[in-house]
Parts: structure tokens; C-alpha cells; sequence
């Protein structure tokens, strides 16, 4: 058999082998009162296992390995934390292994107890020649509920994974929430391409000199398109040189030092998303909304939060320009549902379960998964394909869910570690 010791804790912990008239490799009758619990950090494989070996009752830790001679090739006969293992579990016994003390640890030889299906259940999944996902023929059929339980572990998951860069924004931020959720929207009004410029615009214009000049939206537009480079060059178009000479003022006030025009990259995009309109759009928000993120705490409705994003007007200049002093056919300019998605997604959504899984508070991690169930689902190759194998994918829930799955569980496959696999592994 080809197997990993994967399998081998995946058969032990389910008790997925046969189980009548066990006995230790000394000849000893054992009764498996339970496996254990799972230690998926270092040291012995199960802790709290309990057995009967003989008539002695034990309680302690279990260590699983295909072979026995394994035990003194991982050196656990030197490590303290293995020395109160109650229970050897191989699938082949070739040596035997002993306590410090020179007693002999009590084997379980799992060999020839496993059943045939079940590891060729394993083995298709784990070295078959599957296009898309492992269990690519059977996660159709995996019942509606299992799968949804699942997805929302494996959500949850991706949210505390993606959380830990914020982590690490606000402990810079010095335990400031509105400043870093000033800094993490303004990288995701960049949506990649300007991610950069944009973080290094909010992180050299701090979110309370912006607040300063709550009600004056056209020195807001001045020191966000000042710190942006845009307000260096000769303009001929009396707002671009309003707002450069009211830059001028502020820049001197507050010294500040702008970020290099060049960074800003307008090829292959197209022109409602030139940074110059995005940058627009970012300036009214914040116009519009003093302390935003205090707001987004506030809000309880989900679509009360679209509505913030989606009503974002423009100054009138931009409606018949995409950079300064070059007019052009007029379009609004508002964000279009997309993008504001994209913004609840990658901000909102994010923000609203770090903040609650910070503070221990429930009705904030909840909110952020209510809204996810209010964003359509993202349309990308990977989505694609689960749809093609069955699953139904309705919203931003379920997708980003299934992002995490293919990304964290499925490449890797960890199908013992996943609650998909699990399932199509003991089918019977």
C-alpha cells in the first residue's frame, strides 16, 4: 500500500478499521474506548486517548506511525513529551520501542485491518489524475448541508488568514481602526493594479489631517491629488490650479512630501479606472464621510453600506474629463456595481470580522458574513469550475469559501484535513 501517515491518523481517529478481537503485538487484548483528540501541533499525534489494555484502563496520549521503527527515527525516545504514550499505533510492527524506564509501550498493528475500499477511496483521491479538484467526480453529491457547514468553516478560515495583515497595519497604526481602515480602503480603491500608489498615498496623508477639512471638499481633493503628484506639472484648467494653489497652502502647513507621479500606471486600463477618476471617487467618499469606519460600525443593514459606497459623486469636472486639461465625451463617473463589490469584499467585509474577532464581539463578525451573502459571486476560472463539477454558487459567501478550499485544501490535498473529503472517504 502506498499511504502517508495522514491516512494512517485519518483511520485511527474515525476508527475506520476492523475492531474485533484486537490485541497488542505482546498478545494483549485492547478495547479502544476512545481515540483521542487530534494534536495538529508538536508532539504526540492524539492526546487524552483512552484504552483497556488487558484489564488496566489507560488514559494518555497515542502516537500513530506506518512502521514502529519510525518511533527512534523521529527521536521520540529522547523527547520528553512523548513519555507518557500509552498506545503505539502502526500499520506495520518491525521493532519494538520502550519507555525510558525500559518498559515496552504497547503496539497496535493496524495491518491487515484496513479496509480494501477504503483505501482505494484514498488513494484515488490523493494520486489519481484529477483535472480541477481531487474529488472532482464525487463533491457533486455530497449533501447540500454538509458541504454548506463546511464552506462556512473554511470562510471563516480565510477571513482569520487575510485578518492578519490588518493585524499588522493596526498594530503599526498603534491600535488606531480609523486609521488603518483609511489605509486598507484606499489600497483597495487602487483594485491591484494601483493597490501600491494608493496605500502609500493614505500612509503619507494621515486619515486626521484629511478630517481637518471635513467640510471644505475642495481641500480634500487638493491634498489627495497633491500627495499623489498630480499637482506638480504646468495645468492650464482653472480646477486642477485651484486645487494646486490650495496644495501649495496645505503642503507648507502640515509638511508633507508627496509620492512620485510615476507610480500611478494608466496602461491597458480603461479610462473609468485611470487612478486620476479613482482618485476622484476616494476624495468625495472621504468628503462625505467623516470618520467612515465609525459609520460602517454603526451601520447595521448591509445595504445601508452599499448605499454609502454606491452614491459617491464626483466634482462636475470630471464628468467630461479622465485626467486634467484633457476633455472628453461626458460620462458619469459614479462606481459601478463591480467595483463597489469589489470594495465591500475586500474592505467592508474584512474589516467588520477583524474588528469583531479583535474585540470578541459576535454581531460584527456576523454582519460581515450577512453582507458577503449580499455580494454577487466573483466570476473567475476557479468558480467556473466548481460550477461545472455541480456545486452552486450563489454569492460572495459561497465563493470566497471556495477560494480558500481550492487554494488551501485542494492544491495541497489535504482531503484528510477537509470536511469534503472526509465524507467521500467513509461513504460507504
Amino acid at each position: 500500500m502506498l499511504f502517508t501517515e495522514d491516512f494512517l491518523q485519518y483511520v485511527w481517529k474515525f476508527r475506520l478499521f476492523d475492531l474485533k478481537a484486537l490485541i497488542t503485538t505482546d498478545g494483549e487484548t485492547i478495547e479502544i474506548l476512545s481515540p483521542g483528540l487530534q494534536n495538529t501541533h508538536a508532539g504526540p499525534d492524539f492526546h487524552d486517548a483512552k484504552v483497556r489494555i488487558g484489564n488496566t484502563l489507560w488514559v494518555g496520549n497515542a502516537e500513530v506511525h506506518i512502521s514502529s521503527s519510525e518511533w527512534k527515527k523521529h527521536g521520540h525516545q529522547t523527547d520528553n513529551a512523548y513519555h507518557n504514550v500509552i498506545l503505539h499505533v502502526v500499520y506495520k510492527h518491525d521493532e519494538e520501542v520502550y519507555h525510558p524506564n525500559g518498559s515496552p509501550i504497547p503496539t497496535l498493528e493496524l495491518h491487515n485491518r484496513i479496509p480494501p475500499e477504503l483505501y482505494q477511496r484514498y488513494h484515488h483521491l490523493i494520486f489519481g489524475e484529477q483535472q480541477i479538484i481531487p474529488c472532482e467526480k464525487a463533491i457533486g453529491s455530497i449533501d447540500g448541508l454538509i458541504l454548506q457547514n463546511w464552506l462556512t468553516r473554511v470562510l471563516v478560515e480565510r477571513l482569520q488568514n487575510r485578518s492578519i495583515a490588518l493585524n499588522q497595519a493596526l498594530a503599526a497604526n498603534r491600535g488606531d481602526w480609523e486609521e488603518t481602515f483609511y489605509q486598507v480602503l484606499a489600497a483597495n480603491f487602487g483594485f491591484k493594479v494601483n493597490a501600491l500608489p494608493f496605500e502609500l498615498l493614505a500612509k503619507s496623508l494621515p486619515q486626521n489631517i484629511l478630517a481637518k477639512h471635513k467640510n471644505n471638499p475642495m481641500q480634500i481633493e487638493a491634498l489627495i491629488f497633491g500627495q499623489a503628484g498630480f499637482l506638480t506639472d504646468d495645468l492650464q484648467d482653472d480646477y486642477p490650479n485651484t486645487l494646486k494653489t490650495e496644495y501649495r497652502f496645505l503642503q507648507k502647513k502640515y509638511k508633507l512630501q508627496p509620492i512620485e507621479k510615476h507610480l500611478w500606471k494608466f496602461l491597458r486600463l480603461r479610462p473609468l479606472n485611470f487612478p486620476t477618476i479613482r482618485l476622484a471617487q476616494f476624495a468625495a467618499l472621504v468628503s462625505r464621510s467623516n470618520h467612515l469606519f465609525s459609520k460602517v460600525l454603526d451601520t447595521r443593514e448591509p445595504e445601508a453600506l452599499y448605499k454609502l459606497f454606491s452614491e459617491v459623486t464626483v466634482n462636475p469636472y470630471w464628468d467630461n474629463h479622465y485626467q486634467f486639461d484633457k476633455p472628453s465625451v461626458p460620462v458619469a463617473k459614479t462606481l459601478g456595481k463591480s467595483s463597489v463589490n469589489i470594495l465591500l469584499l475586500n474592505t467592508l467585509c474584512l474589516i467588520l470580522f477583524a474588528y469583531g474577532n479583535h474585540h470578541q464581539q459576535e454581531r460584527y463578525i456576523n454582519r460581515s458574513l450577512k453582507l458577503l451573502e449580499l455580494i454577487p459571486v466573483e466570476k473567475n476560472r476557479i468558480i467556473d469550475n466548481f460550477a461545472l463539477l455541480g456545486v452552486k454558487v450563489k454569492t460572495a459567501y459561497e465563493s470566497q469559501a471556495l477560494l480558500e478550499l481550492k487554494n488551501s485544501y485542494c492544491d495541497h490535498k489535504k482531503c484528510l484535513q477537509c470536511g469534503v473529503g472526509i465524507k467521500i472517504l467513509k461513504l460507504a
